[in-house]
């Protein structure tokens, strides 16, 4: 293969795992709260074999299914975004990223509040956007910034675009990100920024996050050394802090995420092009907004029916997700704990069933055979199984 795309949809899972009890989850099922919503329409996955992966149950199976399909299991510990993503890219994370269900120590908050010169509102876990319905206005009468994280490893900054200005509120979180090192070293920073009115507040586009570096190389560190192309759609870039990522560009929406990746497609190169749509879980999984996200997910399906008609013989694409945010479980707004589906389709991919997988790691581990990259990593190739 020449060119592989690896499309993760944003916390779409697809059932519980077998510890998923122990991360506070119970019965959680992002694809089957999506068919529960009737609003779900996705006949080309449906083709490409989604209802004939292990434990799923919500979908119709196929007899002639269009590619290879698996289930992922997580091995690493956690269920957020940063180590679902570095699990895709060849890494297990032994040990969870520090979380701060009290909010965080003044050793932290301290050095915060004097770098930057303002107080802090909040601080413990919130909803992104009863936080900022809360705070808002007193934000706004202060400057104070709003800092709020949730059950994952996060420092999250919300700031009026008026008050402050997103390229002021990323420098915060860039001082932020120096701070939180060693026993405070959080997945990410977050850039949270918001305009409107008091009982009118909304969330922009301009959300910016700013992640630990990955501990080891990844595959996009081979396939970079090898002279290949790594190329970042949507948050990639900031979830690897850069590392390894080569030309990259950012969404402002799902639909944004899947035109570059049409323009990509278009254009001559060799090597990963590595795409993250985000509005799955940033705009329905942790809005509980089940009916949006099965129509995000239809919309998704008919971008993929298009987009397989542009792929060449030496092409592939791999579609996947780093977690899950089931919208239909309401013991939290956070994260889930699930297996995630694995599609893999091309011209040159055979309709192989590869069950049930060990690791997301299993990804970087195939990506990597395909584009004949030297990497070590804990996950199994599946290359051979699929071509």
């Amino acid at each position: 293969m020449k060119r592989v795309f690896l499309i993760v949809l944003d916390s779409f899972g697809i059932g519980q795992l077998p510890d998923s009890e122990a991360f506070g989850d119970v019965g959680v099922n992002t694809l089957a709260s999506c068919a529960a919503s009737g609003q779900l329409h996705i006949p080309n996955m449906i083709k490409a074999g989604l209802g004939n992966i292990d434990g799923v149950t919500c979908l119709p199976k196929v007899s002639q299914p269009m590619g290879a399909v698996a289930r992922l299991a997580e091995r690493s510990m956690g269920k957020d975004t940063t180590i679902g993503h570095w699990e895709i890219a060849g890494l297990i994370s032994q040990y969870p990223l520090p979380t701060y269900p009290d909010g965080f120590p003044e050793e932290v908050l301290e050095p915060f509040r004097k770098a930057t010169g303002r107080g802090v509102l909040a601080n413990a876990p919130w909803s992104g956007t009863e936080v900022i319905e809360k705070y808002g206005e007193e934000h706004m009468r202060t400057g104070d910034l709003i800092v709020y994280t949730s059950a994952d490893s996060v420092f999250q900054i919300a700031a009026h675009e008026e008050i402050v200005p997103p390229e002021q509120l990323y420098e915060y979180c860039r001082i932020a990100r120096k701070l939180l090192v060693g026993k405070h070293g959080v997945g990410r920073v977050i850039a949270r920024p918001f305009v409107g009115q008091p009982g009118s507040f909304k969330r922009t586009a301009n959300r910016h996050d700013f992640s630990l570096e990955p501990a080891s190389q990844t595959m996009l560190d081979a396939i970079q050394a090898a002279g290949k192309a790594t190329i970042g759609v949507g948050k990639i870039y900031d979830i690897f802090a850069g590392v390894g990522v080569g030309e990259h560009v950012y969404n402002q929406s799902n639909a944004d995420g899947m035109n570059h990746t049409d323009r990509y497609a278009g254009q001559s190169w060799e090597g990963l092009c590595f795409v993250n749509l985000v509005d799955f879980d940033m705009t329905f999984g942790h809005r509980r907004d089940a009916v949006g996200y099965a129509k995000a997910l239809s919309e998704f399906d008919t971008w993929l029916g298009s987009f397989l008609e542009k792929l060449g013989e030496d092409d592939l694409v791999m579609i996947t997700a780093d977690h899950g945010c089931d919208p239909g479980y309401h013991a939290t707004t956070d994260h889930t704990r699930e297996y995630v589906p694995l599609l893999v389709l091309g011209k040159n991919v055979k309709p192989v069933n590869l069950g049930t997988r060990d690791s997301f790691a299993d990804i970087a581990a195939t990506v990597t055979e395909l584009l004949k990259v030297d990497y070590e990593t804990p996950g199994e190739s599946f290359a051979k199984e699929v071509l």
